[in-house]
C-alpha cells in the first residue's frame, strides 16, 4: 500500500512538472510528399536578412527550421524535391548555396559567390508557433 502511495505521488509530481513546463514554440515544415525534401529558410535577423539551409525531411516527417518563439510575422521558405526535382519557390530572392549555409544579407548573391534563389512567403499571423505542410502540387 505504501509503495502504491509513493508511486502515485511520483507520477503526480511528474505530471505537475510536465504541465508547468512552458510549451515550446517553433517553425516547422512538414513533408507530406513521397519524396525526400530539402528546405531553406529566410528571415529578418538582428544583423539584417539571413538565409539558412539545408534541413532534410523525409516523407511524412517534419523539420524544425526555426527554434523558439517566432519574432516576425513573415518567414520565407524554399524547398526542393530531392528525388523528383520539383520546387516550392517564390518571388522573394535570397542567397543560398549547395552546402549547408548561413548567409547574412540578400544583396549581390551572385557577386558574393552564392546562388540567387526565390523563396515564398509564409504568414504566421503573428503567432509564436507555426507548422507549414509541403504537399505535392
Amino acid at each position: 500500500m505504501l509503495r502504491l502511495a509513493v508511486l502515485i505521488a511520483v507520477v503526480s509530481a511528474a505530471f505537475a512538472f510536465a504541465s508547468a513546463t512552458p510549451a515550446r514554440a517553433d517553425l516547422r515544415v512538414c513533408n507530406q510528399t513521397s519524396s525526400l525534401v530539402s528546405i531553406a529558410l529566410g528571415y529578418p535577423a538582428p544583423r539584417g536578412w539571413q538565409s539558412e539551409g539545408w534541413w532534410v525531411s523525409g516523407p511524412g516527417t517534419c523539420a524544425t527550421v526555426y527554434e523558439g518563439d517566432l519574432s516576425s510575422r513573415y518567414y520565407y521558405i524554399f524547398a526542393t524535391d530531392d528525388i523528383g526535382g520539383g520546387v516550392w519557390d517564390g518571388k522573394v530572392y535570397m542567397c543560398t548555396q549547395d552546402e549547408v549555409f548561413t548567409i547574412f544579407g540578400v544583396e549581390d548573391c551572385l557577386a558574393r559567390g552564392y546562388e540567387r534563389t526565390g523563396f515564398f512567403e509564409v504568414d504566421t499571423q503573428n503567432r509564436s508557433d507555426w507548422t507549414l505542410q509541403l504537399t505535392d502540387p
